[in-house]
């Protein structure tokens, strides 16, 4: 029976999916559409991936200036493959699933809900979010905690201990812990097992099996 003072906040990238091929290639079609001379490799770009894009571009190297003309680019491609080069994470539906059983759900993403929307669809598993926070709901992304306090606005919900972010970036934790709910760290992404642990005692492998420790030890 779902416990309705449970509430189960996801992140994407990393936590439920990989789209790490369509970013990738997304950025170098940026690079090369502003012939910009990057001089980095894939590593480069997917250390930084959690970030804005603007913050991402500016990191790589492109003038804060130019990192509109850049993110235009980058959409340009990325809406054309996202769908094709985006997958669930292993077992990730089943995390989905199995949260859904015991608590609500929400989405808070740096990606645009413009795109978010669409792969959830695709991926089969939009319909079961309450609400979705992207970039463009707020005006201060993740670590800040601005994305998690809005979903729970949108959900009439208080921050509590009885709310969980699950994610796998320090970005996603630090932001949890600014919203005074509960975050919970996964190794399944880009973020690094020390980063994360800096921030949260819960660290799991996966989706799944944070959802598992949040059922067995708060529900």
């Amino acid at each position: 029976m779902k416990n309705k003072e449970l509430t189960i906040l996801f992140d994407l990238d990393g936590t439920l999916i990989d789209s790490t091929e369509a970013i990738l290639e997304s950025f170098y079609f940026a690079f090369k559409d502003q012939t910009f001379d990057f001089d980095g490799d894939d590593e480069d770009i997917k250390k930084h991936i959690g970030y804005p894009l603007e913050i991402m571009f500016e990191n790589l190297g492109v003038e804060k200036s130019d990192t509109v003309k850049f993110i235009e680019s980058y959409k340009k491609h990325y809406r054309i493959i996202s769908e094709k080069k985006t997958v669930l994470l292993n077992e990730a539906k089943e995390a989905v699933l199995l949260a859904s059983s015991f608590a609500r759900l929400g989405i808070v993403t740096t990606k645009t809900t413009k795109y978010t929307i669409p792969l959830l669809e695709n991926l089969g598993i939009y319909g079961y979010f309450e609400t979705i926070i992207g970039r463009q709901e707020v005006v201060n992304p993740k670590p800040h905690p601005e994305p998690i306090l809005k979903a729970l606005e949108n959900m009439k919900l208080e921050p509590s201990n009885n709310i969980f972010m699950i994610g796998d970036t320090k970005l996603d934790l630090i932001a949890a812990n600014e919203a005074n709910i509960i975050g919970v760290g996964v190794l399944c992404g880009y973020g690094k097992e020390e980063d994360l642990k800096q921030y949260s005692k819960l660290i799991a492998k996966s989706a799944i099996d944070a959802v598992t420790i949040i059922q067995n030890n708060f529900n």
